[in-house]
């Protein structure tokens, strides 16, 4: 049955989240390490040694404490915990209250979801349709009792179909207000707001101290661009906003966007592995089930990409206008960066096709191959980030007296952007998870889904909440 109480196999898990606790007060110390630091001049420094004492990285080049753990770092690459800027984690929850105490109908456990990005090495990420779920989770991982990375939580607010929902500027001003009152961070603005609402819920955000990424509402469109760069909207959460908003796929108007949003301080997540899953998935199915980290989707996610896809079956007509989107997209990142206007790397993970933390990986992929260097690549999902979220005194660079997030490379990403997945080990929070341990927490995700595939049916549950 897809509702029975099912007994989650976590002794696995649970031993190695006890292991990491100990760690705490832990010191490391990583020898012979090639640091790429990804500050601003980012100056690499060769056979360094770094001390991680109290989850902060204590000391570059400075002795060594006696009681340290030592970690060979020859012939490898320290670079900082990678960022994923657009994320929707799953969580437990319901669709609506079925009656009171009822709870969630659907149980995730948070480690499993958790696993995938550390990993990867991605170490932050920006939950771009937080819940009160959300917190709960961050909260899991801040007291220790799941292993994952920070959370940074933006509450979305839209017209419908949203936790909060605003048709007028009085509601999307309250909205705002208490989206900050239940702690959320920032304020995410949906398509179909309309104009009104969405210029005063951006202009009580700046009032509240609130940053605002998102959509651009669908009433803009065929109004000139100007319209809706306004103050205080601070980053657009995929270039197919943009790309919604013209007919002209030119690197002209590429320029236009480009420079628009230079004049206003709006940054780009970029968000190429989107379109791009798009398009794969229109084509076939199997372009899901063979990706390299599908079996670690939870089976519910696994059933409804497969059964429920709503991509796939697109006339050939509909493919070519995804694919003129996708061509878009990479003059766009061009044109962003002719203009110097930073953007951040983002993935829209948890949607249809697009793997938490492996997904992030294929982004910075595609990233360079749109015209981004390495190094602005590694950027984008590294210091760019953390000062997007302003908190760059904390993350985003390897440097001393910031939080331990680190990842240990086999290889150099500069030389090859694709070397950020060939990972030895990582830091998170302070707490080292090696090989071993990333490839035991994979398999115990995997096995977990392999043996609770068939109770998960995307499909009975639809039917299920008709009843």
């Amino acid at each position: 049955m897809l509702f029975a109480v099912i007994s989650f196999n976590l002794n696995a898990q649970n031993n190695l989240n006890l292991e990491t606790k100990n760690q705490e007060h832990t010191t490391y110390a990583i020898k012979n390490i090639n640091v790429i630091p990804m500050t601003e001049n980012n100056r690499l420094i060769e056979n360094a040694s770094i001390v991680i004492q109290n989850n902060i990285i204590q000391s570059i080049n400075d002795s060594i404490p006696a009681n340290a753990k030592i970690i060979n770092g020859k012939d490898k690459w320290l670079i900082p915990g990678l960022i994923d800027m657009h994320v929707h984690n799953l969580a437990s929850s319901t669709p609506f209250v079925l009656y009171p105490t009822k709870g969630p109908l659907i149980n995730f456990d948070t480690q499993d979801l958790m696993s995938l990005y550390i990993a990867n090495g991605v170490t932050s990420v920006f939950e771009l349709s937080a819940r009160p779920e959300h917190i709960g989770q961050r909260n899991e991982i801040k007291r220790g009792d799941v292993i994952g990375p920070r959370i940074a939580l933006a509450a979305l607010i839209d017209a419908e179909n949203a936790n909060m929902t605003a048709t007028n500027p009085a509601d999307g001003r309250q909205a705002v207000r208490i989206a900050k009152g239940e702690q959320y961070e920032f304020i995410k603005v949906y398509s179909k707001l309309n104009e009104e609402t969405f210029k005063a819920i951006i202009d009580e955000a700046q009032q509240q101290n609130m940053k605002v990424v998102g959509h651009i509402p669908g009433v803009f469109e065929g109004q000139p661009a100007k319209d809706f760069f306004i103050p205080h909207f601070g980053l657009i959460a995929h270039a197919e906003e943009l790309s919604k908003q013209t007919n002209e796929y030119t690197y002209e108007k590429a320029q236009e966007f480009a420079r628009l949003a230079k004049e206003n301080g709006t940054w780009l997540i970029p968000n190429l592995s989107n379109m791009e899953s798009i398009i794969k998935q229109a084509q076939s199915l199997e372009n899901i089930q063979k990706l390299p980290g599908f079996k670690y989707v939870h089976p519910l996610m696994q059933s409804k990409w497969i059964t429920s896809n709503s991509h796939y079956g697109a006339s050939d007509e509909l493919i070519e206008y995804f694919q003129k989107q996708a061509d878009f997209h990479k003059l766009l990142v061009k044109a962003f960066k002719e203009n110097e206007v930073p953007m951040l790397a983002g993935t829209d993970a948890g949607i249809s096709g697009i793997i938490w933390g492996f997904s992030l990986h294929d982004e910075l992929k595609l990233l360079v191959e749109a015209g981004l260097t390495n190094e602005e690549a590694l950027a984008s999902a590294t210091r760019l980030g953390a000062e997007w979220l302003e908190i760059e005194d904390k993350m985003g660079t390897i440097e001393t007296g910031k939080f331990a997030d680190l990842i240990l490379l086999d290889e150099n990403p500069l030389e090859n952007i694709s070397n950020t997945s060939k990972i030895s080990g990582v830091f998170v929070d302070g707490q080292w998870i090696d090989k071993n341990k990333i490839d035991a927490m994979l398999t115990d995700v995997e096995k977990w889904n392999e043996a609770n595939k068939e109770s998960f049916d995307w499909k009975e549950l639809l039917n299920s909440l008709k009843n």
